[in-house]
């Protein structure tokens, strides 16, 4: 069976855009057509500056969420990354086969990284190798896709760069993942700014849709969303950005697509006030299981400690392979006491 494995980062409330951009299509599509990881990659939060709370606040309620969008941890696997050691243990050799090179071209990385100085702060080592850290996330796993949105589709051609590399300078070690980005709505817009991705960890939230808003919140945020000059509702994501994403995400609310429903509305109001109920609608059965799951938390971290444990008797043989051909020592068994 195909393999997959992909990941939510805990720096923020997961959004519509995550939902309808990722985490539906695991759930309701990946789970059941492969053999499916899904982690929450909290070592991943602390390339910036955090809250070590808030970090593991957030951590817990993408679990909860991840459960509550319907991922059955009876077909997929659900952990936390930081549970599983071989996740860090793969990540230094990879770094040893990476180049400085290779990391100061990621665009996330330019990106990131130049925010940070702007606010006078210095930007940490791990911002600049996380993406080896995701490719030892992927690689551990012999994963065979990656669920992604096109703004993840550099960390995965870098991943399949290294395991080639790998693979040709120590012997066939990891299977080299291809990216498979969503059909639907891989990248659902800022409500406030449509030229920008709706980002769970923005500091303004105005033009954001997180899963647990009350119904009155995303009524409100959608209907003073930015629309564009002109009245015709027509999809077209250069000239009409605002539009555009509001027809995308009522085509990704109810299973159409944005091109059908171009032209259809005759007003900027009456699409809002359709998009705004059909995003409701979407998250009425995700938000009635959050709160059932958070009434039960103890059921929550069972499914995580069974999770890490499939987790790393899956990663535990790879990794220990590839150690061996790097050309590490293996490490001496312990001998077993005389009965």
């Amino acid at each position: 069976m195909t393999r997959i494995f992909s990941g939510v980062k805990p720096t923020g409330h997961l959004t519509l855009g995550n939902y309808l951009g990722a985490v539906r299509q695991w759930a309701e599509v990946d789970q059941y057509r492969a053999d499916s990881l899904f982690s929450i990659v909290d070592l991943h939060a602390l390339t910036v500056e955090h809250d070590p709370g808030r970090v593991r606040r957030l951590s817990r309620q993408a679990a909860t969420l991840l459960l509550a969008s319907g991922i059955d941890p009876e077909r997929a696997t659900v952990f936390v990354q930081s549970h599983v050691d071989e996740h860090a243990r793969l990540s230094y050799l990879l770094e040893c086969v990476a180049t400085d090179g290779e990391m100061r071209r990621m665009i996330q990385y330019k990106e990131k990284a130049a925010r940070e100085r702007a606010r006078g702060g210095s930007v940490r080592l791990s911002l600049l190798t996380y993406p080896v850290l995701m490719a030892a996330d992927i690689l551990a796993y012999r994963a065979d896709e990656v669920p992604v949105g096109d703004d993840q589709t550099q960390h995965v051609e870098l991943t399949r760069d290294l395991a080639e590399r790998f693979n040709q300078r120590y012997g066939p070690t990891f299977v080299v993942p291809r990216a498979t980005p969503p059909k639907v709505a891989a990248r659902v817009m800022d409500l406030q700014d449509p030229t920008s991705k709706m980002g769970k960890s923005h500091e303004a939230g105005a033009g954001i849709v997180y899963l647990l808003d009350e119904p009155d919140v995303v009524r409100k945020k959608i209907l003073r969303a930015v629309t564009d000059s002109g009245s015709e509702a027509v999809f077209d994501r250069d000239a009409k950005p605002g539009v555009s994403n509001l027809l995308e995400i009522l085509a990704a609310c109810r299973g159409g697509s944005p091109e059908a429903l171009s032209g259809v509305y005759e007003s900027y109001g009456a699409l809002k006030a359709d998009a705004a109920e059909a995003v409701v609608e979407l998250l009425r059965p995700l938000r009635e299981r959050h709160k059932e799951l958070m009434a039960d938390p103890s059921y929550v971290e069972e499914v995580l400690r069974r999770g890490a444990e499939r987790a790393r008797e899956m990663a535990r043989p790879t990794v220990d392979g590839a150690y061996r051909a790097i050309g590490l020592l293996p490490a001496a068994s312990s001998p077993q006491p005389v009965t």
